[in-house]
């Protein structure tokens, strides 16, 4: 069984840097491909950044060059560093994962499993 757990979020005010984990269980992290997504009250999900089997990674528009995607294969946990903070970026973060043979598609590709979320809220 898949589980994916976040921590990390917090306060910080804006310019500020926090690093999100994602730990997961119950599978076998170098064959999945993993993203992290946002979601702010009365706003559609963001897909932020994802990284590929392969180690591809892709970001938003919005966070590059702010925010790094990065795994720790061996003790299967996904992180997300997150610099030069901003108000916008305020949001309840979430990690997915999935299933993945082939690379090439991480970033566009739909996710199966989800955590929890952990809330990042940023002020001015």
């Amino acid at each position: 069984q898949v589980q994916l757990v976040e921590s990390g979020g917090g306060s910080v005010q804006a310019g500020g840097s926090l690093r999100l984990s994602c730990a997961g269980s119950g599978y076998t992290h170098r064959s999945y491909c993993m993203g992290w997504f946002r979601q702010a009250p009365g706003k559609e999900r963001e897909r932020v950044a994802t990284i590929d089997i392969d180690g591809t990674t892709s970001n938003a528009d919005s966070v590059k060059g702010r925010f790094t995607i990065s795994q720790d294969n061996a003790k299967n946990t996904l992180f997300l560093q997150m610099n030069s903070l901003r108000p916008e970026d305020t949001a309840m973060y979430t990690c997915a994962a999935e299933p993945t043979v082939v690379p090439g598609r991480c970033r566009i590709s739909d996710f199966s499993y989800w955590g929890q979320g952990t809330q990042v809220t940023v002020s001015s």
